[in-house]
């Protein structure tokens, strides 16, 4: 074989080192040497300390027993002789080592030669480069000695590689992590929920309960009643509260990108998909996950959802490898899951797997004794971020005027009545005049009717009109022309309405 040593070890180290991709590098070498010896295939692979094994990172082409991302456990016996390799051996027929033919019983590589390079700088082994062709004894001394001197280019390209997914994790571990100091500064949670010794005291002791094990928790309730409070209560007095705690509302996320954003995508995986994505489930890993408006999940995230739930892994979207998951799930809906299964618009076994432990929490009327100290808690919050220094007094008989309203929006909406009314606020103090006023123009609205109005139930109105609507569209929801383009709804939300109203489409 007549080639000229210094011209190989050249191109080699252009291609191999060429590019932080190890993959794409691999590929290039491959298209090298496969035109100056056998070449069927060439793989890289690391040892995994933490597993006890050897992990394959680039195979190509990708067609063999052995494909990117194969592990191999070995047992201590093995993993030590593989360990203390540390020169480049031929693999074949004649080759009668037992670490060679204990691998060729892992790797059901029985009949082919293969030219095996232990990768290590100084002390430190990375990992294993092989070359393989089909059939015995295609592999000699000149082929080992060419691939010997290229040693120390690939050894420096798997350690770079090695370095710089390191610091892509590192990377993706400070996303993490900023994510879970934003919602230290910017979470509602306090160490004294307001309401806990008072209406929310049954709620809050079911929280107690349930906040040191890792059992799925859903809360249920009206929308504004302070789901995401007792989320963050649960989380923060959990075993699991330095970790990350992942918010997803899942009706705010369009259809089409739910999949992907909940569970991630492969490089390739669709057109666009430039990079691997980790999904919301992995950047929670080791903390919580709290799904809001659990009801608005599609159809086929409730399928990955369930696996989730039943096998603690997931798949990315275009992937095939289980990803381990240690999270903990809370689920959150103002719907009824129940009527949905009945309509066919939630999974019946994922309901079961959601509803291991259900809190209930009540809306704002059925507790008013907390809404005194809910109004002196968000003035003063609300003052803080308004930069006033003096917060203003609040006038007698407010509060029981704040007391007295019906707070169809709960919580949510005392919030925004309060930032009103500093909003307005000029000299004096607090007088929450606005709840009055409302209420009275509503009154004069009914009175001021002529005698033969006769007031209907919204609900009945609205249920009419999608209904026409529907049968204009000949019981199309989704795309163009579809029902939930002309109310301009999204088609999610159309459907939680025909629910709620009890809509049925004609097919």
């Amino acid at each position: 074989m007549n080639i000229d040593e210094n011209e190989f070890f050249k191109e080699i180290t252009l291609r191999i080192c060429g590019s932080l991709d190890i993959k794409a590098a691999v590929s290039k070498v491959y298209d090298y040497i496969r035109n100056i010896m056998p070449l069927d295939n060439i793989y890289l692979a690391i040892h995994d300390d933490e597993l006890g094994a050897i992990r394959f990172i680039a195979a190509v082409p990708n067609n063999s027993n052995l494909t990117e991302d194969t592990i191999i456990p070995l047992n201590e016996e093995l993993w030590e002789i593989t360990r203390a390799l540390k020169h480049p051996i031929i693999k074949d027929i004649d080759n009668p080592l037992p670490f060679v033919q204990k691998m060729v019983e892992i790797t059901k590589d029985e009949g082919n030669s293969s030219i095996i390079v232990p990768l290590q700088i100084d002390d430190t082994k990375f990992g294993t480069l092989a070359l393989r062709a089909l059939g015995d004894r295609r592999y000699n001394q000149d082929h080992l000695r060419l691939i010997s001197i290229v040693t120390d280019p690939f050894t420096i390209a798997l350690a770079n590689a090695l370095a710089h997914k390191d610091l892509m994790n590192l990377k993706d571990r400070l996303v993490d992590e900023n994510l879970f100091l934003q919602n230290e500064l910017t979470s509602k949670y306090h160490e004294d929920i307001i309401g806990s010794k008072s209406g929310l005291r049954n709620v809050m002791e079911m929280v107690s309960q349930v906040a040191q094990r890792n059992n799925t928790v859903l809360l249920l309730g009206e929308t504004g009643v302070g789901k995401e409070v007792i989320a963050n209560a649960i989380h923060y007095n959990s075993v699991r509260k330095n970790q990350p705690f992942i918010k997803v509302n899942c009706g705010a996320i369009p259809e089409a990108l739910i999949d992907t954003e909940l569970f991630g995508h492969e490089k390739g995986a669709f057109t666009g998909a430039t990079a691997m994505k980790r999904g919301r489930f992995e950047r929670a890993e080791g903390g919580t996950i709290f799904l809001d408006e659990i009801g608005e999940l599609p159809m086929q995230a409730q399928v990955r959802l369930l696996r989730v739930l039943q096998n603690r892994e997931l798949e990315r979207v275009g992937g095939s490898t289980p990803i381990p998951l240690n999270i903990r799930v809370i689920a959150a809906t103002h719907r009824k899951l129940e009527d949905m299964v009945v309509e066919g618009e939630f999974r019946e076994d994922l309901w079961f797997r959601l509803n291991v432990f259900p809190i209930y929490i009540p809306p704002l009327r059925q507790r008013k004794e907390d809404i005194p100290a809910l109004a002196r808690y968000f003035i003063e919050q609300k003052c803080r971020e308004a930069g006033l220094h003096q917060t203003p007094p609040i006038e007698i008989g407010a509060l029981e005027k704040l007391a007295n309203y019906s707070w169809p929006g709960n919580v949510r909406e005392l919030q925004n009545v309060i930032e009103r009314e500093l909003i307005r606020f000029k000299t004096g103090k607090l007088t929450f005049s606005s709840i009055t006023a409302d209420r009275l123009e509503d009154r004069k609205l009914v009175r001021s009717q002529t005698p033969d109005f006769i007031p209907e139930n919204l609900d009945l109105h609205t249920a009419d009109y999608i209904s026409q609507v529907l049968n204009f569209t000949g019981g199309k929801i989704n795309g163009k022309g579809g029902a939930a383009e002309i109310l301009g709804l999204k088609p999610s939300t159309l459907r939680s309405r025909m629910s709620k109203l009890d809509v049925r489409r004609k097919q």
